[in-house]
């Protein structure tokens, strides 16, 4: 595990070492909570925390491992009871792409999208939505450990002193934590964007905005998937997922696209679809996973409202 600077602290921290870690604490607090906006409250409060209690603080051990032990404790505090995020597809088969399919679930949390400047492989595949997803199977004390262990690259016996427990567990706790996740698909990549990849997405905006179906069949994998939060049903193939355009959601022809950076390590547009007033409403966060010089997943995240500012998107469009 990394110390401040490689080594411990042996004075009391200023604020703005501990304010250094947010990032960091971030996205390990979006691993445990599948939430873009949990996880900065949790980073709050762990930072206040830290801030709070910061005479207490005696240097013994790295700045970094006592952040992680209090971001560890915030989030196991917000996970107590609560049911886990999901996507769509974990909750049962696809289904036929026709309205009466679609259904908001009041009792489910969805995992949502997070802002992602796609760094370096580890950081993409470790933040996809289907390794987060992933991740939610987990009790919160497993899913700590994996990330810990697996993400963060700790030692057993600094993951068995952060959470008060010994190795043995730590160990323990890793390889259930293994054994659930190989039952996922977290174990799927995503590719790194090259030219080729990026050539792709620019033909797909283009494709998508003209509603030309068959340049987009030449883009999509015949096998693509397609989901729509908040709404439970997702689609599996790449004629139920045209099937859907054409028919329930003919309302997205002439749609306006804008490029929105990356989400959990997926390119990302922002979809503006038809105003019956004119003009352009904001519809759709669209996350675009490629593999092998084509589409295999589409999410269309619909909750543009908190979203949209997250990614730096207008909620209002001319075009």
């Amino acid at each position: 595990m990394e110390a401040v600077e490689g080594r411990a602290l042996t004075a009391t921290p200023a604020f703005g070492e501990l304010e250094q870690h947010r990032r960091e604490l971030t996205a390990y607090c979006y691993r445990m909570l599948g939430s873009p906006f949990e996880a900065e409250d949790a980073v709050q409060d762990t930072l206040l925390r830290a801030w709070k209690s910061i005479d207490r603080f005696e240097g013994r051990s790295a700045l970094r491992s006592w952040l992680y032990r209090i971001a560890t404790n915030v989030c196991l505090d917000m996970l107590g009871g609560r049911e886990r995020r999901a996507r769509p597809m974990d909750l049962g088969p696809s289904g036929e792409p026709v309205a009466e399919n679609l259904r908001e679930l009041s009792e489910v949390t969805w995992i949502e999208p997070t802002p992602d400047p796609a760094e370096a492989t580890v950081e993409r595949e470790t933040i996809r939505l289907a390794f987060v997803a992933a991740l939610q199977h987990l009790p919160p004390r497993q899913r700590a450990v994996l990330i810990l262990r697996e993400v963060l690259h700790w030692q057993a016996s600094e993951v068995a002193e952060l959470l008060d427990t010994s190795v043995a567990s730590v160990n323990s706790a890793l390889q259930r934590a293994r054994a659930t996740l190989a039952e996922t698909d977290a174990g799927e990549t995503t590719e790194a964007l090259d030219d080729a990849g990026r050539a792709l997405l620019e033909r797909y905006v283009s494709a998508f905005e003209r509603y030309d179906i068959e340049a987009l069949t030449s883009l999509i994998r015949e096998d693509a998937k397609q989901s729509m939060p908040p709404y439970d049903l997702w689609l599996r193939g790449r004629d139920d997922i045209f099937t859907w355009w054409l028919g329930p959601g003919i309302g997205c022809r002439g749609s306006r696209v804008i490029p929105a950076g990356f989400a959990n390590g997926s390119p990302a547009f922002g979809q503006y679809k038809p105003s019956a007033d004119g003009g352009y409403e904001p519809w759709a966060l669209q996350v675009i996973e490629v593999e092998n010089g084509a589409i295999k997943e589409l999410t269309f995240f619909l909750d543009t409202e908190r979203l949209f500012p997250l990614f730096g998107l207008p909620l209002e469009f001319a075009g």
